[in-house]
């Protein structure tokens, strides 16, 4: 890395770093409730102030938040790692089919758990999401063996993604006990609703994969000049390949078990931080990711909190808004070179 780079590696990190303190302020003194920058400030701290708002900043915003700050961050780096396995641009979770079956398997535990009386743990939630994932990434991947058509693949996941989100929808309207009918909020994609129980779990489920995706950075970037390049270079294929659908797949469903599907922010924002860094290696784009994940769903969940308040949007709708003239201006630049 020759110094310019490096130059302009920090700055691109301060600007995001940036990004994310401001959205963080906004998203902590903007809501339903007007709370006066002062009680913000003491209820984060601890320095007293009205018994409400302390609650509101610590219990609702604070949680909703770093929930936004991390799930998105996780999205988008699960984003970037398939599309390092496909060696595709628009590979993604909620393209691919994944986050949809992340979401039929969680809703059915759910649904099979209140209709019994059983509490559902955060661990669980992830363990079924995960199993949807795996269940679809199978289907694609057995898909890929016989297709070599990348497009026909893309197509593939979207109608995988269609049924599965149908098949949700209609358990979820046809549930009766009370309970299941508000999974439809979950359904629709929200960060709403996740309490500190929550945010732990998913910090440390997201910690440990995105260290287990720095360790693997070196083969990404082998893996990204061909396949025979890395197996030159040392790196196990197999094992690597195997490593990189657990991983992605890991991230992608702990997202869909505490907000639902969360469309196009895993394709948009690998898209937008590899042209704000002018570069793809892992190394710089994993961190990229992660902090670009976070600052644009905390923009598009402020968006969806404020812009009809007090109606909240699902965080899917306002993600798909914003990400999807990122997605089409990326194919039609591609198309013209």
């Amino acid at each position: 890395m020759n110094p310019s780079q490096r130059k302009h590696y920090t700055a691109c990190f301060a600007f995001l770093l940036l990004l994310l303190v401001l959205f963080l302020a906004v998203n902590l003194l903007t809501g339903s409730t007007a709370i006066p920058p002062r009680e913000v400030f003491r209820a984060l701290f601890g320095a007293g102030g009205a018994d409400t708002a302390r609650s509101i900043v610590r219990n609702i915003r604070l949680p909703r938040l770093l929930s936004a700050l991390i799930l998105g961050g996780a999205l988008s780096v699960a984003g970037f790692q398939l599309q390092t396995f496909f060696a595709n641009p628009i590979a993604g979770p909620f393209v691919l089919g994944i986050s949809s079956g992340s979401k039929l398997v969680v809703a059915l535990v759910m649904i099979a758990c209140l209709r019994f009386g059983m509490a559902v743990s955060s661990g669980m939630l992830i363990a079924a999401a995960f199993l949807g994932a795996m269940l679809c990434m199978g289907i694609i991947l057995l898909a890929a063996g016989r297709v070599r058509n990348m497009a026909v693949l893309i197509v593939c996941g979207v109608m995988i993604g269609y049924i599965c989100t149908a098949v949700t929808d209609i358990l979820v309207t046809f549930a009766d006990d009370s309970n299941i009918v508000n999974l439809h909020n979950w359904s629709m994609g929200s960060f709403s609703g996740i309490g500190w129980s929550g945010v732990r779990t998913a910090s440390v489920t997201v910690a440990f994969a995105m260290a287990c995706a720095v360790f693997l950075a070196k083969p990404m970037g082998a893996y990204q000049l061909g396949e025979d390049y890395a197996r030159s270079m040392g790196v196990e294929i197999r094992r690597f390949r195997i490593s990189l659908i657990l991983l992605s797949s890991l991230l992608s469903a702990c997202v869909t078990a505490f907000s639902g599907p969360i469309s196009f922010v895993g394709v948009a924002v690998p898209h937008l931080m590899k042209n704000l860094f002018r570069t793809a290696k892992p190394l710089i784009m994993i961190p990229a990711c992660f902090l670009g994940g976070g600052v644009f769903c905390l923009f598009c969940d402020l968006v969806a909190r404020t812009l009809f308040a007090p109606a909240e949007l699902s965080i899917s709708s306002v993600t798909a808004v914003f990400g999807v003239p990122v997605v089409l201006s990326m194919l039609l630049s591609r198309k013209r070179r």
